[in-house]
């Protein structure tokens, strides 16, 4: 396999740090450039440092996406940097449209972090054909991020495909947010919630694929097979947790369609475990 030449804008966040540790032992890392708008610690790396919303920032994005096959735009604002005040939730859309400025200038092909929150509250198996139904602030931003570049790409020419992206162990409000006390909802199933989840060494490897791959859909959902049971979850990472009785507006199952990523990538059944889950987040060093 010939490995693409990558640039990661973005990269400082906890996908972008998953991805440095688990690329890091690859050869798809060798071609790896990474972007930040300060400074980093690790002079391994190959970094390119700017603010990617600075007024002048679109020359420096497309030199550093220069001789790259793809894009992967990680950059964007979260529900907690918006509480924080650190972030807009419309520079979700002005990061990855700055990011799809220079796939048109470079040639590079544009994947597009988006999320599973773009489907809102709805239930059962849930794939890419359906039209956005978001409920939160981060799903609409999300949902306007695709739509504004899905119009832009098609008016420059460019090849952007959406990652719909499921709960990821260790980036997620469960594993990545646990405090003691932390309480689950509990079904009359006696169940927990269940969602779709992928691990972050499965990420890696996907995300590697995806990159790799010269003709994807215009979407596509990201996860691992299947659901994962919440509790299940906290109970393979050891840490305690408390029953509460779901109220009628509680989710019992959020399910991603992943029939077609599996045309693209492969997955063993050991991925959709949250044991094994639990374990390649226990892989990750401190503070990623």
């Amino acid at each position: 396999m010939q490995f693409p030449q990558i640039f990661v804008t973005g990269a400082t966040g906890r996908i972008g740090r998953m991805l440095q540790h688990f690329w890091a032992a690859s050869a798809i890392g060798e071609g790896v450039r990474w972007q930040a708008r300060r400074p980093q610690a690790d002079r391994s790396l190959d970094w390119a440092v700017f603010d990617p919303l600075d007024g002048n920032a679109g020359r420096a994005l497309a030199e550093a996406a220069r001789g790259r096959d793809v894009i992967l735009c990680l950059g964007g604002v979260t529900p907690e940097r918006a509480a924080q005040a650190d972030g807009c939730m419309t520079d979700n859309t002005a990061l990855a449209k700055a990011a799809v400025r220079a796939g048109a200038e470079t040639g590079a092909r544009v994947l597009l972090t988006s999320s599973a929150a773009i489907y809102g509250s709805r239930t059962g198996l849930l794939s890419e054909t359906m039209a956005p139904t978001p409920v939160s602030d981060y799903g609409r931003a999300k949902a306007d991020m695709e739509e504004a570049c899905v119009k832009l790409a098609d008016r420059l020419g460019v090849r952007v495909t959406s990652l719909r992206i499921g709960n990821v162990a260790g980036a997620d409000a469960i594993l990545g947010n646990w405090r003691p006390g932390f309480a689950l909802d509990r079904f009359p199933d006696g169940r927990t919630p269940r969602r779709s989840y992928i691990g972050p060494q499965t990420l890696a490897r996907v995300l590697s694929d995806l990159c790799a791959t010269p003709d994807l859909p215009a979407i596509l959902n990201v996860a691992a097979p299947g659901v994962v049971e919440m509790g299940a979850l906290l109970d393979a990472a050891g840490l305690d947790w408390t029953a509460r009785p779901a109220t009628g507006r509680a989710i019992a199952e959020v399910r991603l369609s992943v029939a077609m990523l599996e045309r693209v990538t492969g997955f063993a059944t050991a991925d959709s475990q949250p044991e094994v889950m639990v374990a390649q987040r226990n892989r990750l060093t401190p503070g990623t």
